[in-house]
């Protein structure tokens, strides 16, 4: 079950990860500090892969949910392919060792030096998401001397039921084209000699716990791409569901990722495709964990506050999407106090999360924001003029390697230019 308690548990009192206390973790390397479960990584991936056994399938690791090269090699020796969203995500990719033949480039806006980046690579092909994107990677291949392999994402205008900050798949979102503007749009496609279409592409959002929004958006791609075949588009060869498979923050049902891969294993081997997933969350999200530190218990009228080293900077899903997080103290005492655990960022949207039963805590204690293994560091930054954090994975063996040190003040200005 994809919950972060899989993995960090409580031993005689202590938060622990592989057996090793987090409270040791945050003495030796510092807080704020993202600790990793490497155990966690491989056994989601392969809970997909052997989900997947029976149709010719590429799990596609999603780079923007967790971006750590350290990471990527763990998937990469998997097995696992990427899936990049730009140029600096593909020169991860290759610096963990990734077979360029198992990249996937989506996004909505690539700019002319990560196509010709790409093309240059020899990735496995292009999602594009515009036929004015088309073009332009047309444009290039061609002045290559070269065709370059596309898959078309399309917009199922299949309701995820997510938050819609990351719902992606309705006909007012920017992402994909229009499945009715695709039919429309055939001899067009075909007019593009530096393209080949091999593959048809959908994500329609994040954090989806219900299986119909997935039958639905692989309903209409498998009949739009029964169409486009019987229109002369023979190549293509591959169906891409994209991500957006849901973990369990709180109370969330957990995904039916058997049930999922029963209902798409049967239809694509029907229809004689190669199936691409690109998890990212589902891989990444519970095992990872934020640590900080607490500086001060404040109350200030009916309300407490506890006041952490770690902020909005090092983990802004709470501010931006209202996320829930659980906060867990590393010790664990008698007794518990309900409070608002927040940050030292000057702003009121600064916070872990608000009026959180928590066992009773200390100045000094270490906190565990959970479930942070997913667009956690990845969306860290300096505001405040705040150094990133460290990073730290344990490995099977329990033993913690440091995998990012900690920012330097030098570094935060390093790439300013003083005359």
């Amino acid at each position: 079950m994809n919950s972060y308690d899989a993995y960090f548990r409580y031993n005689d009192g202590e938060l622990t990860c592989e057996g090793l206390p987090l409270r040791e973790a945050a003495e030796r390397f510092g807080t704020p500090l993202y600790v990793y479960t490497e155990r966690g990584f491989r056994e989601r991936y392969m809970e997909i892969d052997r989900a997947l056994d029976g149709v010719p399938h590429l799990i596609c690791y999603s780079i923007k949910s967790n971006s750590n090269v350290n990471i990527l090699r763990i998937m990469a020796d998997m097995g696992s392919g990427m899936d990049v969203v730009s140029g600096g995500e593909i020169r991860r990719a290759l610096a963990a060792g990734v077979d360029p033949r198992k990249i996937v480039f989506a996004g909505v806006g690539k700019t002319d030096e990560e196509i010709s980046g790409a093309i240059d690579e020899k990735i496995l092909m292009f999602n594009c998401e515009s036929f004015e994107e088309m073009e332009r990677i047309d444009e290039i291949s061609r002045a290559k001397g070269t065709v370059s392999d596309i898959s078309i994402r399309v917009n199922p205008d299949v309701d995820a039921n997510t938050h819609h900050y990351i719902r992606t798949g309705r006909k007012e979102n920017k992402f994909g084209i229009d499945i009715d503007r695709l039919k429309e749009r055939g001899d067009f496609i075909r007019g593009l000699s530096g393209l080949r279409l091999i593959g048809i592409h959908c994500h329609i959002g994040s954090q989806i716990v219900e299986l119909p929004p997935f039958t639905a958006a692989l309903t209409r791609l498998l009949t739009l791409i029964g169409g486009l075949k019987r229109d002369g588009f023979s190549d293509i060869a591959y169906i891409n569901l994209g991500g957006g498979m849901g973990i369990r923050y709180r109370d969330e049902e957990f995904f039916p990722i058997e049930d999922w891969a029963r209902e798409v294993r049967g239809r694509v081997s029907a229809a004689g495709l190669k199936l691409i997933v690109e998890p990212g969350r589902y891989i990444s999200g519970n095992n990872g964990v934020l640590l900080v530190r607490l500086l001060y218990k404040k109350r200030t009228g009916d309300r407490l506050f506890l006041i952490t080293d770690g902020g909005m900077n090092d983990l802004i899903r709470p501010s931006l999407y209202s996320a829930y997080q659980n906060i867990l103290n590393c010790v664990r005492r008698e007794g518990s106090e309900v409070a608002d655990v927040v940050g030292p960022i000057c702003e009121s949207g600064d916070f872990f999360g608000k009026e959180r039963e928590i066992t009773t805590s200390l100045p000094g204690d270490c906190l565990g924001v959970m479930s942070s293994g997913a667009y956690g560091m990845a969306m860290a930054s300096r505001y405040n003029s705040r150094r990133l954090p460290a990073e730290v994975l344990i490995g099977v063996d329990g033993s913690p390697r440091l995998i990012r040190r900690r920012e330097t003040y030098e570094d935060m200005i390093a790439h300013e230019l003083v005359p």
